[in-house]
């Protein structure tokens, strides 16, 4: 015989456990399936392991998706604020890193075990490891889900089995799957808050510059005169031996079009060539040497030599033609990225379920009465710096409380 539940929960992530947890509350008599045998694993790995659990500047305007107004609903009831509230009522200690990113003083594990601890509180079943091999509907609208662990029978059927970012700790495509199973639309997967590469011969002026990081302004550039989704960030940029990462490429990758370049401003306070060009009378200095009061040494130099400029020349004796060009070469440094590091390495998935498909209020599939979409799997893509939590914590408790 099947074992019955008013509520099933795929994926035992940071969407799963609260959504479990919030419908177990209500009464719910709810179990929750995932087929890792480590428990939230993002969540463990976050933050270097501190989790920044959500921003506390979090709104629609953080977030991406074709149908931007979804989000809205959720988020406005279920807020950063309701959030700490949860953590403050477990006593975890936070701090406020940088621009409203939140994130525990020791370590993550203290959100895994909070969640674990909100699940026990309303007796949620775990079934873990446990691989669900099939889900069908019945005429009656239950739904019937066979597992390595036995059939499991239940009113409602939630999805929370997030993205396919990071394949080694147990991405998968199986809220993907489910999705085409019951005829859904989707917005096409790819990864985002990833770091983006270049071919390799085109990087290899660059390529010794790896480890250099700085704060700059970056944003998208446009393709045959259409304007790649806009954004704009200030944050820090780092070189790698492939491309370029850091806060501000992670950002900017979520906007990103293949094809289409970015744009940096290398020193996005000052004006280069002006200033240049005022100096010409006043710095005596070599050019090498005025750049790198400005620059790390070894990016002023490869920015002055691949204007074909010497290190060595005099201010003075440089054209204000030349140095209007170098100047547009840092402050408007102009690159188009050949692909990016891929789901190893993004933090994100962008894409997913389209939500033209969901509830706003509750995250049903307005076809499929009783089926829900929550968290990643779901395109709504958030920020860097806490927002993804924020939409996991928002959309589980919409779901929790409707099923």
């Amino acid at each position: 015989m099947a074992k019955q539940f008013d509520v099933a929960v795929i994926g035992a992530g940071a969407a799963g456990m609260m959504c479990a947890a919030e419908a177990a509350k209500r009464g719910k008599s709810v179990v929750l399936i995932d087929h890792a045998s480590k428990l939230a694993e993002k969540i463990r790995i976050s933050g270097g392991g501190r989790c920044n659990f959500t921003n506390i500047n979090a709104g629609p305007q953080n977030f991406l998706s074709e149908n931007p107004h979804f989000c809205k609903s959720a988020l406005s009831r279920y807020t950063p604020q309701d959030f700490l509230t949860l953590v403050k009522r477990h006593r975890i200690a936070y701090h406020e890193k940088h621009k409203g990113q939140l994130f525990c003083d020791e370590s993550a594990e203290q959100i895994i075990e909070m969640l674990k601890d909100e699940c026990a509180g309303g007796d949620v079943h775990w079934r873990m490891p446990c691989k669900v091999e099939s889900i069908a509907q019945s005429a009656t609208g239950s739904f019937q889900l066979v597992t390595d662990s036995g059939e499991i029978e239940a009113d409602s059927v939630v999805i929370a089995t997030g993205g396919l970012s990071i394949p080694k700790i147990g991405a998968t495509d199986f809220g993907y799957r489910i999705a085409a199973q019951f005829d859904l639309k989707m917005v096409e997967p790819r990864p985002a808050l990833v770091p983006l590469t270049f071919d390799a011969a085109a990087w290899a002026p660059f390529a010794d510059l790896a480890g250099i990081a700085l704060e700059v302004d970056v944003e998208t550039g446009s393709l045959k005169g259409r304007k790649a989704t806009g954004a704009r960030f200030r944050e820090d940029l780092l070189f790698t031996h492939r491309g370029l990462s850091g806060p501000a490429i992670l950002q900017i990758s979520s906007f990103w079009l293949p094809g289409t370049p970015i744009v940096v401003n290398l020193l996005p306070d000052l004006d280069v060539a002006e200033t240049l060009i005022e100096g010409k009378g006043t710095l005596k200095k070599q050019l090498g040497n005025v750049m790198s009061q400005w620059l790390p040494t070894r990016l002023a130099e490869s920015m002055v030599l691949a204007q074909g400029l010497a290190l060595d020349a005099r201010l003075a004796d440089l054209t204000d033609a030349a140095l209007r060009k170098l100047g547009a070469a840092v402050n408007q440094w102009t690159i188009v990225p050949s692909g990016s590091e891929g789901y190893r390495k993004a933090e994100v998935t962008r894409g997913g379920v389209d939500t033209r498909e969901l509830s706003q209020q509750t995250m049903m599939v307005n076809k499929v009465p009783g089926l829900y979409f929550i968290g990643e799997a779901v395109d709504v893509t958030g920020w860097l710096g806490g927002y993804n939590f924020q939409w996991a914590w928002a959309s589980a408790v919409a779901a929790g409380q409707a099923v």
